[in-house]
């Protein structure tokens, strides 16, 4: 599943979306809100949008929510069959996402962009950290759309710019907001060559 996502996103080209989308952000956000890079991987910080009030404000958390006992960070959620209603709600800001395929290290890394935009938004969950520590997030999962299921046979939930308030403020059917985005919605590229 998807633990490495890029984060290139011109900080007015964020505005202009969402002005776009009809959600209102602080107006002591700016460009630095919204650092650039190249691999955020579980354990890194990255930017996700949170709502505060009548507004939503871009906020850095770590990738991965802490284990319960044994294992390593959950960094994946699956969505199927769950109430999101209580829960506190993310839009996890990215350029592109990889999924990765093969047996051996290293495998073949694949690149998904949205086809009619320079960002997307991938439904998350995030809570405060403990401690000292900083908030944290996963993102949530879905069977795979036309688009990733040559690749992969689960996906994070990408959403359309228009479902981004919907998710954000849980204003419509969850069964909506997370349908697969229609084919050819998300472009692939093979970045890397896997071994054999």
């Amino acid at each position: 599943m998807c633990n490495d996502y890029e984060q290139h996103i011109r900080y007015a080209e964020y505005c202009k979306m969402m002005q776009e989308v009809g959600l209102d952000i602080p107006e002591h956000q700016s460009a630095a809100d919204l650092p650039q890079a190249d691999d955020i991987r579980i354990g890194d910080q990255g930017t996700v949008l949170r709502a505060i009030s009548n507004a939503v404000e871009l906020t850095q958390m770590t990738f991965g929510f802490p284990p319960k006992g044994r294992g390593g960070p959950v960094f994946n959620f699956r969505s199927e069959g769950r109430d999101f209603s209580g829960s506190q709600r993310c839009l996890v800001l990215a350029s592109a996402f990889f999924e990765f395929t093969g047996k051996k290290y290293p495998k073949a890394k694949h690149r998904f962009t949205l086809a009619d935009s320079p960002m997307m938004a991938i439904a998350g969950l995030w809570r405060e950290g403990k401690g000292n520590q900083p908030p944290t997030f996963t993102m949530l999962t879905t069977s795979p759309g036309p688009d990733v299921a040559p690749i992969h046979d689960r996906q994070i939930v990408v959403l359309a710019p228009n479902r981004w308030a919907d998710w954000i403020y849980l204003s419509g059917k969850e069964s909506d907001i997370f349908a697969p985005l229609s084919p050819g919605s998300l472009q692939v590229e093979q970045v890397r060559s896997g071994s054999d």
